[in-house]
């Protein structure tokens, strides 16, 4: 069981009115995952990533699940604002994503500007906002490697590692 953060970025949803995070949060409490939080932010780089950081220094979040903000328009920035934060980039996620996702809506599939990645020894993933999408994502990709009984292997194993070594640079 990890325990995973959800952040919902957009301008006009609202926790009564977020589809994609609602499914998330389902998706994750059904594979037997903790729903550490969730929140909605405005897209705005800087209140996104302040929101990540929070999440990364705490020990007791494994996973953030970005939803939103992925888009090629108006203030979408979600990309922009957490790449910084990365120590390591998984490539592999988005380059798959674009893959599955071409399969439902052909070349459009290439406006997707979804990546993951580690910080601080928790792993992130910027998906875009729409139920499709966060579909796609949770049941094709991210469900798998956040199951420790994935082989040859997964994150959440990964994860049990990177936290032993923070522990012991802290000590």
């Amino acid at each position: 069981m990890l325990s995973i953060a959800l952040l919902t970025i957009s301008d006009s949803r609202t926790l009564d009115t977020d589809p994609s995070g609602d499914l998330l949060q389902e998706r994750l409490l059904g594979a037997g995952h903790h729903l550490h939080s969730r929140a909605i932010c405005p897209d705005d780089r800087y209140r996104i990533r302040a929101a990540v950081s929070q999440w990364i220094v705490d020990p007791t979040v494994d996973v953030v699940i970005t939803s939103g903000g992925t888009g090629l328009t108006g203030r979408d920035g979600s990309p922009e604002a957490i790449s910084p934060l990365l120590d390591k980039t998984i490539d592999g996620f988005g380059e798959l994503f674009r893959v599955l996702s071409f399969q439902t809506i052909g070349t459009s599939s290439l406006q997707s500007r979804c990546l993951a990645g580690v910080a601080n020894g928790t792993f992130l993933f910027v998906l875009p906002g729409s139920q499709d999408a966060v579909t796609t994502a949770w049941d094709r990709l991210i469900a798998d490697q956040l199951n420790s009984e994935t082989q040859p292997c997964n994150l959440a194993q990964l994860r049990s590692r990177l936290k032993e070594s923070q522990d012991k640079r802290a000590n």
